[in-house]
């Protein structure tokens, strides 16, 4: 905490997840996609126990697609940890278009904004 820009990073960082966070919860992926970078990629495992993903234009299909508004939905920025240009951070979320997850996001610090570099996630059952 001695290094004075530790606090403007960290707000830095909570605008970029909180991007992501409204645009699940507004099913528009046009709202989320300032917040990765072009070759981000997002991974999990899939109910088959195979690896599954890709480029980050699969998420933003599937939440264009797939999701639909759920303007109730809670969500939270459990954890960010920053390291220089690095950072890692974790979401929690409930009821996001029925589906409950949590997300792992790295992020890096390219040409002075923080952007997302991947995700990988895990979902759970909605409560």
């Amino acid at each position: 905490m001695s290094n004075p820009t530790y606090v403007q990073d960290y707000q830095a960082i909570s605008e970029v997840l909180n991007k992501y966070i409204e645009g699940c919860k507004q099913a528009k992926s046009s709202i989320m996609k300032s917040a990765f970078h072009p070759q981000a990629t997002m991974y999990s495992v899939g109910p088959d126990g195979k690896l599954s993903g890709g480029a980050i234009p699969i998420l933003f299909e599937g939440i264009d697609k797939d999701f639909r508004p759920s303007p109730d939905a809670t969500a939270a920025i459990t954890r960010i940890e920053i390291v220089g240009t690095a950072a890692s951070a974790r979401i929690d979320a409930n009821d996001m278009s029925g589906i409950s997850f949590t997300d792992f996001f790295h992020l890096l610090k390219v040409d002075g904004q923080w952007t997302v570099v991947s995700k990988i996630f895990q979902t759970h059952v909605a409560p």
